[in-house]
């Protein structure tokens, strides 16, 4: 692993901002965008900030859960198409919802 955009204050040494790094991106399962170290005496107060994880909406359509219908045949993409969408319109209150 290597140190991206880690401002080191107070007299800690390059490995030990290593291990800072290596720690927090082991629990937490994520690269570090920016750590800031601060030590006094035997403490360490460590700020830092992870980078961005893209995500991708996850949908259940027609039974499959999916990202996008792109990979989906001609047959199975009708499917979706001629599906009844279900909506609670015509509820205008939530005494009406209870009753649905």
């Amino acid at each position: 692993m290597n140190l991206l955009n880690v401002e080191i204050t107070g007299n800690a040494d390059p490995k030990e901002a290593q291990a800072y790094v290596d720690y927090l991106e082991e629990k937490y399962g994520r690269k570090l965008e920016s750590l800031d170290i601060q030590l006094d005496g035997e403490y360490a107060d460590l700020n830092y900030k992870f980078s961005h994880v893209p995500f991708e909406r996850i949908r259940r359509i027609t039974g499959y859960l999916v990202g996008t219908m792109d990979h989906w045949n001609d047959a199975k993409t009708a499917e979706e198409r001629d599906r009844v969408k279900h909506s609670l319109d015509g509820a205008d209150s939530p005494a009406d919802l209870e009753q649905l």
